[in-house]
């Protein structure tokens, strides 16, 4: 019987939810998954970006009880820290922490413009500007450490914590068609083929449609 649960709404819909689940899985932690319903209050708040803080991800652990994502991968990196969320290097973990600090924190044009919708295609969408600064740093961000890492992950051979925040923004520049240079597109590929992320993927095919429509603007 799993020991901790899990509780993340849409994974179409929902990037905290992918990120609380793959630093979850990263961890190899024994656990169930618990889908809450599209019409829960607090699942709508999160995917309408209404809230600045969400119930969702939630991860129930024995007697402790962790949500919000960041949180999430701090608690399970403090019990579980063979699995390597962060470089050993000091200098590169300061710099993974940075990235999923500024994930976790920032690029808020994007979201509010490309919201994470795994089923969807959107060829020739119209980016505008405010969006397209958010993806331009994040390319910046997919190459410098391409290129003073090494790959095929942002820190190495391996995912890391910064490659589970970033990889709801590779889904999206599919689904949104977003060009981007040549190593943020094998940056890209790299992530969704994450055998992780195929499961996920995968799932959120699978998933009904219960959130038929959303009070957001494209």
């Amino acid at each position: 019987m799993p020991t901790a649960t899990l509780t993340i709404s849409s994974r179409n819909y929902s990037s905290w939810s992918l990120r609380g689940w793959l630093v979850c899985r990263m961890a190899d932690l024994d656990f169930e998954t618990e889908l809450l319903s599209g019409n829960d209050a607090s699942t709508r708040a999160e995917l309408l970006h209404l809230s600045p803080s969400f119930l969702v991800p939630r991860l129930c652990h024995g007697d402790i009880v962790v949500w919000d994502t960041l949180a999430i991968a701090q608690y399970l990196n403090e019990i579980r820290p063979e699995a390597g969320f962060l470089p050993k290097d000091a200098v590169a973990r300061a710099h993974c922490r940075s990235i999923a600090g500024e994930m976790h924190g920032g690029f808020i044009n994007l979201r509010s413009a490309l919201p994470m919708n795994i089923k969807a295609r959107h060829t020739r969408f119209q980016i505008f500007n405010g969006a397209r600064g958010d993806i331009d740093r994040l390319v910046s961000i997919m190459e410098e450490c391409l290129s003073r890492y090494g790959g095929p992950y942002l820190f190495g051979e391996t995912p890391s914590l910064a490659d589970a925040m970033l990889a709801p923004v590779c889904s999206r520049f599919v689904t949104y068609d977003v060009p981007v240079s040549a190593g943020a597109a094998a940056y890209r590929d790299t992530i969704l083929a994450w055998p992780l992320m195929r499961e996920w993927i995968a799932a959120a095919l699978a998933e009904p449609d219960e959130i038929e429509e959303l009070d957001m603007e494209f």
